[in-house]
């Protein structure tokens, strides 16, 4: 006797709707287990969590600010995964495009200004973003070598790349030996949205690029290539299309849009190249497109839901004395269980006794 998961004949789109807000409340009765264990309140912890990120004005604004490029990043990771292209490595992109578009500001510093800074700084940083993406889809489509880890190698190249720059020819001389660039000029820098507040530029582009995918993906015959190439490559080859450009071009417009999100977070929200950027937004941006079930709306949505759990562990940081770990627990869970309803969702669990279970 043993247990066989058998493939559905045919899933219900509603319940492929519905997996994800199961997979969210799975998450939230574990997060609460968890609490209990640690001997803390589990509506006081979970209401820091998830309440306080959207209880004023200005919590929201952070809550844009941090989901801008988890929405930048996932939009262009759907693509790929839509292509059966696995692009894991979107946090060295967003490294790159800020390494590529700080060059620009760290260049024009002091000498050039204007308002085509910041335009080229952006540029710069999707170029930047879409080279390192580059190199495992040309490791792909020449050598077959599996884009997982070549892309997830290459993150620690950008990572590590970043910190020398900043430690070495970029260090700020007037920085009193911190290991950063110097402040960029005001041109170099993200326009604010509101003049007290942080929410800037960024986050108007991300929704831009949410509808321009969304508009990409069901209107359009490259958005049906991606979709057929994903999900039959061989009647794929039949209606002429290409694997191989395929890969290039989602891999292409994934760095450039993880790319274009390293250059708006540090210029729109720190001001400067620091050793770190990221506190893991391109490995989140992974759950984020998963979550939102590989649709730049859904990622929109997602986004923001994820937004709030980085806000709700620097809450519980300063209010619980929680560490920042507790974050990418929640996180880890979410992609566990959204995983996993997809599974059920997409199989059965079948019980076998007798000659059957032999076989």
């Amino acid at each position: 006797m043993r247990l066989v998961l058998t493939k559905r004949e045919d899933a219900s789109p509603w319940m492929s709707l519905v997996s994800p807000l199961v997979a969210v409340a799975l998450t939230l009765v574990s997060g609460a287990v968890m609490f209990v264990l640690l001997g803390l309140d589990p509506i006081k912890a979970l209401g820091i969590y998830f309440i306080s990120p959207i209880s004023d004005v200005w919590a929201l604004q952070e809550l844009a600010v941090k989901a801008t490029p988890l929405v930048l990043i996932s939009v262009g990771l759907s693509l790929c995964y839509l292509s059966n292209n696995w692009n894991i490595g979107a946090e060295g992109q967003f490294v790159m495009g800020a390494i590529f578009g700080g060059a620009v500001a760290i260049a024009t510093h002091g000498v050039a200004n204007g308002p085509w800074v910041f335009p080229a700084m952006m540029l710069a940083g999707m170029v930047g973003g879409a080279l390192l993406a580059l190199v495992p889809a040309l490791l792909k489509t020449r050598f077959s070598a599996n884009e997982i880890l070549t892309s997830l190698m290459l993150v620690y190249v950008a990572e590590l790349l970043l910190d020398w720059l900043v430690r070495g020819p970029w260090r700020d001389p007037q920085g009193f030996n911190f290991p950063q660039s110097v402040m960029f000029e005001p041109e170099a820098q993200a326009l604010r949205l509101m003049a007290d507040g942080r929410v800037n530029i960024g986050s108007l582009i991300a929704v831009v690029v949410v509808i321009l995918g969304a508009i990409l993906l069901g209107r359009t015959l490259k958005g049906f290539e991606i979709r057929l190439v994903g999900e039959a490559p061989r009647a794929a080859r039949f209606a002429g299309f290409s694997e191989k450009r395929m890969t290039w071009t989602v891999f292409a417009i994934s760095g450039a849009l993880a790319g274009l999100a390293g250059i708006i977070e540090v210029a729109g929200t720190m001001g400067q190249l620091q050793p770190s950027i990221s506190p893991g937004y391109g490995f989140t941006a992974i759950i984020v497109a998963f979550l939102g079930r590989l649709n730049p709306v859904g990622c929109l949505i997602a986004g923001l839901f994820l937004a709030v759990t980085f806000i709700g562990g620097e809450n519980a940081q300063i209010s619980l004395r929680l560490p920042l770990d507790v974050t990418r627990v929640f996180q880890g869970m979410l992609l566990f269980y959204v995983l996993a309803c997809d599974a059920f969702l997409t199989y059965r669990i079948r019980l076998v006794r007798g000659e059957g279970a032999a076989a």
